[in-house]
Protein backbone atom coordinates (compact mmCIF):
# COMPACT_ATOMS: atom_id res chain seq x y z
CA UNK A 1 0.00 0.00 0.00
CA UNK A 2 0.84 3.48 -0.75
CA UNK A 3 0.28 6.97 0.69
CA UNK A 4 -1.60 7.45 -2.91
CA UNK A 5 -4.21 4.44 -1.82
CA UNK A 6 -7.40 5.42 -1.03
CA UNK A 7 -8.22 4.86 2.95
CA UNK A 8 -9.97 1.51 4.01
CA UNK A 9 -8.03 -0.77 2.25
CA UNK A 10 -5.37 -3.46 3.50
CA UNK A 11 -4.08 -5.01 0.58
CA UNK A 12 -4.05 -4.30 -3.29
CA UNK A 13 -3.24 -5.80 -6.43
CA UNK A 14 -1.89 -3.56 -9.13
CA UNK A 15 -2.36 -5.21 -12.15
CA UNK A 16 -5.35 -7.36 -13.52
CA UNK A 17 -2.52 -9.26 -15.88
CA UNK A 18 -1.39 -10.72 -12.23
CA UNK A 19 -4.78 -11.39 -10.88
CA UNK A 20 -5.69 -13.41 -13.91
CA UNK A 21 -2.63 -15.80 -13.86
CA UNK A 22 -3.18 -15.91 -9.88
CA UNK A 23 -6.92 -16.89 -10.66
CA UNK A 24 -5.84 -19.38 -13.60
CA UNK A 25 -2.97 -21.24 -10.99
CA UNK A 26 -5.78 -20.98 -7.93
CA UNK A 27 -8.85 -22.62 -10.50
CA UNK A 28 -6.55 -25.31 -12.59
CA UNK A 29 -4.51 -27.46 -9.57
CA UNK A 30 -2.63 -29.45 -12.10
CA UNK A 31 -0.95 -26.26 -13.86
CA UNK A 32 -0.58 -25.25 -10.12
CA UNK A 33 1.18 -28.37 -8.66
CA UNK A 34 3.43 -28.34 -11.81
CA UNK A 35 4.44 -24.56 -10.42
CA UNK A 36 5.15 -26.24 -7.01
CA UNK A 37 7.15 -29.07 -8.85
CA UNK A 38 9.24 -26.40 -10.42
CA UNK A 39 10.24 -24.78 -7.36
CA UNK A 40 10.89 -27.68 -5.73
CA UNK A 41 13.70 -28.29 -8.41
CA UNK A 42 14.92 -25.12 -8.52
CA UNK A 43 16.00 -25.35 -4.81
CA UNK A 44 13.52 -22.91 -3.83
CA UNK A 45 10.55 -24.83 -1.90
CA UNK A 46 11.62 -27.75 0.63
CA UNK A 47 10.57 -31.21 -1.74
CA UNK A 48 9.62 -33.47 2.14
CA UNK A 49 6.97 -30.40 2.51
CA UNK A 50 6.17 -29.56 -0.94
CA UNK A 51 5.95 -32.94 -3.04
CA UNK A 52 3.25 -34.56 -0.93
CA UNK A 53 0.77 -30.57 -1.15
CA UNK A 54 1.67 -31.28 -5.49
CA UNK A 55 0.51 -34.66 -4.79
CA UNK A 56 -2.63 -34.07 -3.20
CA UNK A 57 -2.80 -30.72 -5.65
CA UNK A 58 -2.93 -33.85 -8.40
CA UNK A 59 -4.63 -37.15 -6.69
CA UNK A 60 -7.25 -35.46 -4.01
CA UNK A 61 -10.49 -33.56 -4.26
CA UNK A 62 -8.71 -30.39 -6.44
CA UNK A 63 -8.60 -32.18 -9.79
CA UNK A 64 -12.39 -33.10 -9.97
CA UNK A 65 -14.18 -30.15 -7.50
CA UNK A 66 -12.07 -26.92 -7.74
CA UNK A 67 -11.24 -27.07 -11.72
CA UNK A 68 -12.69 -24.74 -13.03
CA UNK A 69 -10.99 -23.78 -16.58
CA UNK A 70 -10.72 -20.76 -18.16
CA UNK A 71 -10.38 -19.61 -21.90
CA UNK A 72 -7.20 -18.53 -23.65
CA UNK A 73 -7.23 -14.75 -25.11
CA UNK A 74 -4.51 -12.73 -26.19
CA UNK A 75 -2.47 -12.57 -22.81
CA UNK A 76 -3.80 -16.13 -21.66
CA UNK A 77 -6.15 -17.10 -19.62
CA UNK A 78 -8.56 -14.30 -19.22
CA UNK A 79 -12.18 -14.25 -17.55
CA UNK A 80 -13.93 -11.19 -16.99
CA UNK A 81 -13.95 -10.12 -13.35
CA UNK A 82 -16.35 -7.63 -13.21
CA UNK A 83 -19.61 -9.81 -11.64
CA UNK A 84 -16.84 -11.30 -9.16
CA UNK A 85 -15.44 -8.37 -8.03
CA UNK A 86 -19.60 -6.35 -8.00
CA UNK A 87 -20.41 -9.53 -5.63
CA UNK A 88 -17.30 -8.49 -3.52
CA UNK A 89 -17.73 -4.85 -3.93
CA UNK A 90 -21.54 -4.92 -2.58
CA UNK A 91 -21.05 -7.12 0.28
CA UNK A 92 -17.90 -4.01 1.46
CA UNK A 93 -15.35 -6.57 0.94
CA UNK A 94 -13.31 -5.21 -1.97
CA UNK A 95 -12.93 -2.55 -4.58
CA UNK A 96 -11.88 -1.70 -8.38
CA UNK A 97 -10.44 1.23 -9.26
CA UNK A 98 -9.28 2.42 -12.34
CA UNK A 99 -6.20 4.30 -12.49
CA UNK A 100 -4.39 6.53 -15.17
CA UNK A 101 -5.31 9.41 -17.66
CA UNK A 102 -5.69 9.61 -21.38
CA UNK A 103 -3.65 8.97 -23.32
CA UNK A 104 -2.20 6.52 -21.29
CA UNK A 105 -3.99 3.54 -20.53
CA UNK A 106 -6.03 2.82 -17.97
CA UNK A 107 -5.23 0.43 -15.18
CA UNK A 108 -7.11 -1.61 -13.07
CA UNK A 109 -6.51 -2.13 -9.26
CA UNK A 110 -7.73 -4.03 -6.56
CA UNK A 111 -8.35 -3.05 -3.21
CA UNK A 112 -9.14 -5.45 -0.30
CA UNK A 113 -10.96 -3.88 2.50
CA UNK A 114 -10.26 -5.24 6.49
CA UNK A 115 -14.09 -7.43 6.26
CA UNK A 116 -12.80 -8.93 3.15
CA UNK A 117 -9.57 -10.25 4.97
CA UNK A 118 -12.36 -11.19 7.82
CA UNK A 119 -14.40 -12.92 5.18
CA UNK A 120 -11.12 -14.85 4.48
CA UNK A 121 -10.38 -16.16 7.92
CA UNK A 122 -13.80 -17.06 8.17
CA UNK A 123 -13.98 -19.43 4.70
CA UNK A 124 -10.87 -20.48 6.11
CA UNK A 125 -12.14 -22.32 9.20
CA UNK A 126 -14.92 -24.02 7.19
CA UNK A 127 -14.39 -27.42 6.80
CA UNK A 128 -15.81 -27.69 3.29
CA UNK A 129 -14.27 -24.43 2.07
CA UNK A 130 -11.07 -24.29 4.04
CA UNK A 131 -9.09 -25.30 0.77
CA UNK A 132 -9.46 -22.27 -0.88
CA UNK A 133 -7.50 -20.17 1.63
CA UNK A 134 -4.87 -22.83 1.49
CA UNK A 135 -4.89 -22.93 -2.57
CA UNK A 136 -4.72 -19.08 -2.14
CA UNK A 137 -1.75 -19.34 -0.14
CA UNK A 138 0.33 -22.04 -2.53
CA UNK A 139 -0.39 -19.91 -5.57
CA UNK A 140 0.71 -16.57 -3.67
CA UNK A 141 4.11 -18.87 -2.68
CA UNK A 142 4.89 -20.01 -6.15
CA UNK A 143 3.63 -16.76 -7.68
CA UNK A 144 6.20 -14.31 -4.82
CA UNK A 145 6.42 -10.45 -6.46
CA UNK A 146 6.69 -11.66 -9.90
CA UNK A 147 4.57 -8.86 -11.99
CA UNK A 148 1.57 -10.11 -14.12
CA UNK A 149 3.83 -10.46 -17.67
CA UNK A 150 5.86 -12.86 -15.85
CA UNK A 151 3.66 -15.26 -14.64
CA UNK A 152 2.09 -15.06 -17.99
CA UNK A 153 5.39 -15.90 -19.49
CA UNK A 154 5.53 -19.12 -16.61
CA UNK A 155 2.40 -20.44 -17.90
CA UNK A 156 3.27 -20.14 -21.14
CA UNK A 157 6.20 -22.28 -20.85
CA UNK A 158 3.67 -25.56 -20.76
CA UNK A 159 2.88 -26.76 -24.25
CA UNK A 160 -0.82 -27.70 -23.44
CA UNK A 161 -1.58 -23.97 -22.09
CA UNK A 162 0.24 -21.91 -25.12
CA UNK A 163 -0.89 -24.33 -27.86
CA UNK A 164 -4.23 -23.63 -26.90
CA UNK A 165 -6.39 -21.51 -29.62
CA UNK A 166 -7.91 -18.30 -28.85
CA UNK A 167 -11.67 -18.44 -27.03
CA UNK A 168 -11.06 -22.01 -26.49
CA UNK A 169 -10.54 -23.24 -22.66
CA UNK A 170 -7.10 -24.08 -21.36
CA UNK A 171 -7.13 -27.84 -21.29
CA UNK A 172 -5.92 -29.25 -17.56
CA UNK A 173 -2.23 -31.24 -17.90
CA UNK A 174 -2.39 -33.73 -15.14
CA UNK A 175 -0.77 -36.28 -16.45
CA UNK A 176 2.42 -34.95 -17.87
CA UNK A 177 2.97 -33.34 -14.11
CA UNK A 178 2.19 -36.98 -12.58
CA UNK A 179 5.47 -37.62 -14.59
CA UNK A 180 7.37 -34.84 -13.36
CA UNK A 181 6.19 -35.50 -9.65
CA UNK A 182 6.83 -38.97 -9.51
CA UNK A 183 10.70 -38.01 -11.04
CA UNK A 184 11.06 -35.20 -8.98
CA UNK A 185 9.80 -37.06 -5.66
CA UNK A 186 13.09 -39.90 -7.23
CA UNK A 187 15.61 -36.82 -7.18
CA UNK A 188 14.75 -35.65 -4.15
CA UNK A 189 14.45 -39.18 -2.46
CA UNK A 190 11.10 -38.56 -0.82
CA UNK A 191 8.73 -40.67 0.16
Amino acid sequence: MTDADPDGFVKVIRSELRLQALDFWLRNPDYLADQVISKVAAGELDAARYLPLAQDLLEGSEPNLHWYPMPKWLRGAYEALDDSFSMLQSYGLAEVRRKGNPPQRYRNEFFLKSAGVAAAVELAADPLLSWYGRQAELVGLVAGSDKGGRLKERQYEQAEYAQTQLGLRIAPIAPVVRQRLATQFQVSGVN
